[in-house]
């Protein structure tokens, strides 16, 4: 019977890989949308931030209350608001940040996306320098169908 010889490893240092993130969001956005949480009833729900197809740039945002992440959704927490992301928004909303902007024209959820090449003039839907016509110049709001 032959022992293999084990060798003694003092000491191996690691260095902790830095964390993206994700998204990231406002507390002026968290405070809306625990108002809105509390104004619905539904305290433990999480807000689903998606990118879909459309708007006049391609591609749009939407968010809408869920009780529970799906399969494979990336989760931020952050002061006691969720948020979830399935993998295909996440491509396309890495990195960016979400606020919550009330003004005299009007109020509402505003994403900052590093991702985005060209927005239309709401900030409803954008472009990203993958998209097949981001070279095409953009079409206003006057055009929006939101």
């Amino acid at each position: 019977m032959v022992m293999s010889e084990l060798t003694r490893v003092d000491h191996i240092e690691l260095t902790p890989i830095e964390e993206e993130t994700i998204l990231s969001i406002t507390p002026a956005a968290v405070t809306m949308i625990r108002t809105l949480l509390e104004q619905r009833s539904i305290p433990n729900h999480a807000l689903r931030v998606f990118v879909s197809g459309g708007g006049c740039s391609g591609l749009q945002y939407g968010m809408a209350f869920e009780a529970e992440p799906r399969d494979f959704d990336a989760l931020v927490e952050q002061d006691g608001v969720r948020l979830v992301i399935d993998p295909t928004s996440l491509l396309y909303l890495k990195g960016a940040s979400i606020d919550y902007v009330d003004s005299l024209m009007g109020g509402g959820f505003r994403i900052e996306n590093p991702n985005a090449v060209s927005a239309c003039g709401c900030g409803s839907s954008f472009r990203t320098k993958d998209s097949a016509d981001a070279a095409a110049s953009d079409a206003g709001c006057s055009t929006c169908s939101h």
